[in-house]
């Protein structure tokens, strides 16, 4: 994906500003590819006869996986010109996900600081990663790097004045020198 006019610049997001993403319902299938993608086969995850016996009794999806998840709704709302995820500053898990609950990110600008002489800035957000109850399942802080507006070269202003079409002295009701009014 590239960005679009629809894409929040650094300069666009202020301290306080909150949105909610769309829905995702986590699948077993989530759940199967998430722990061969990244080699936790824990029983927890995939033995739905070890869950029985577990507090949960059925198998719960990866916290990492469902992490994961929650940034791709992030990413998508809102739209901003992400450059980088910069790093998580605390996160935590405070209940299971299974299969067949429907997550969204609560994405709200906690600070700005601009770096890169201007060209961009750090967020650090609060997302909150929130079940079809309400319960919020994982919270924290993740910090990205965001592109700021280009600025406005002095040199584009001088020039949209040099190209502005020159003003005639000859007042509109009085002919001009070929005859012509």
């Amino acid at each position: 994906m590239s960005f679009s006019s629809s894409h929040l610049y650094f300069d666009d997001l202020e301290i306080g500003n909150e949105w909610t993403s769309a829905g995702r319902t986590v699948t077993e299938a989530d759940i199967v590819n998430f722990a061969g993608f990244s080699g936790d086969f824990n029983p927890i995850h995939i033995d739905h006869e070890f869950c029985k016996t577990t507090p949960f009794r059925r198998p719960i999806a990866h916290g990492f996986g469902v992490f994961s998840m929650a940034s791709g709704l992030g990413v998508m709302s809102p739209l901003v010109r992400t450059m980088a995820l910069l790093r998580v500053n605390m996160w935590s898990f405070n209940l299971p996900v299974f299969a067949g609950d429907t997550i969204r990110t609560l994405s709200r600008v906690k600070e700005k600081t601009i770096r890169g002489r201007g060209r961009r800035g750090e967020v650090v957000w609060y997302r909150a990663v929130i079940n079809q109850d309400g319960k919020i399942v994982q919270e924290g802080e993740v910090v990205t790097l965001v592109e700021c507006r280009p600025p406005v070269r002095e040199s584009a202003l001088s020039n949209t004045a040099t190209d502005a079409p020159a003003a005639s002295n000859t007042p509109a009701h009085e002919p001009s020198a070929n005859g012509t009014v």
